[in-house]
């Protein structure tokens, strides 16, 4: 893994490798995390608050350090000219035998390592950033051979395939996901979609009886026109929020939520459950739990 972080907890993979040869996209296994001409697969976090955090880089494989980059601004698309600095602040290493790796889009002053350093596997090569022609915060890792694009998760010619992609180039097999949710929580009015991509509301652990509503909120990545989002809430008394959505088009990040107003919530626990479906499979599930107190 390129990056020090629990995927599809703390990070998760918004884009793959472009396996469709014509105008249209396809990942690896013929699904449709991707888009035309992408080059690389982008590891993404959750938030700008997980980027000002620090989530640390790491060397994808043992080498030598032969280009660096830094002083970019973490402002993504911004309307600033990045012709021929589209990858932003990042770090290209070669790893012999035509292999290299890149990564890109990395935290303006975080670049930890120099032009002609050895590194190790999981040497900290700088941050996840914001920088370069970027909408999320992210690291784009390209790996190419012999100059020649290479994903990591099917290194055979073949287009796409559905049914048996690996076993590609990872030591520990990363597992595929289609899609996903990226935070979930319960607030008491309904959160600003941009201020959930910058600094998601943590859920408390307890409201008060005359909070005036419970919002059950989620964002998700990667929807396909038909799937379905439910939120439900259980309180003490029963049912409070069962809401289910049926989205009506792809998107890479999408935003639902739902909720009542009131002032006078049952005390006791409260658990929430979020599910994501495509068809008959379960794509990702979040839970949560507060209580509500006097």
């Amino acid at each position: 893994m390129p990056l020090d972080c629990t995927l599809n907890e703390t990070c998760y993979i918004q884009n793959y490798v472009d396996r469709d040869p014509g105008p249209g996209a396809a990942d690896y296994t013929c699904g449709t995390l991707s888009y035309d001409g992408h080059k690389g697969t982008d590891f993404a976090l959750p938030s700008l608050a997980a980027m000002r955090a620090g989530v640390e880089v790491l060397a994808a494989a043992p080498g030598t350090v032969t280009a660096t980059r830094d002083g970019m601004p973490d402002t993504g698309l911004d309307g600033s000219d990045v012709e021929d600095r589209e990858c932003g602040n990042g770090v290209l290493i070669r790893h012999g035998g035509g292999w290299e790796t890149q990564y890109c889009h990395m935290k303006l002053d975080s670049i930890a390592v120099q032009i002609g350093q050895r590194v190790t596997k999981g040497t900290v090569l700088g941050q996840v950033g914001l920088s370069g022609k970027t909408q999320f915060p992210h690291v784009h890792l390209a790996v190419r051979h012999n100059g020649n694009v290479i994903d990591p998760f099917l290194t055979e010619p073949a287009t796409c395939d559905a049914t048996t992609p690996g076993p590609g180039l990872w030591q520990h097999p990363i597992d595929y996901r289609p899609g996903g949710l990226i935070a979930v929580g319960l607030s008491t009015d309904l959160p600003d979609y941009d201020t959930l991509k910058t600094t998601p509301p943590p859920t408390p652990s307890y409201l008060h009886a005359d909070s005036p509503a419970l919002v059950l909120w989620a964002l998700g990545f990667g929807v396909q026109v038909g799937d379905v989002m439910t939120l439900h809430l259980l309180g003490p008394n029963g049912v409070v929020i069962d809401q289910e959505f049926t989205l009506d088009r792809a998107q890479a990040q999408v935003f639902r939520a739902y909720g009542h107003r009131g002032s006078d919530w049952p005390i006791g626990l409260y658990q929430g459950q979020i599910d994501l479906r495509r068809g008959d499979d379960l794509i990702d599930r979040r839970v949560l739990a507060l209580t509500i107190t006097r």
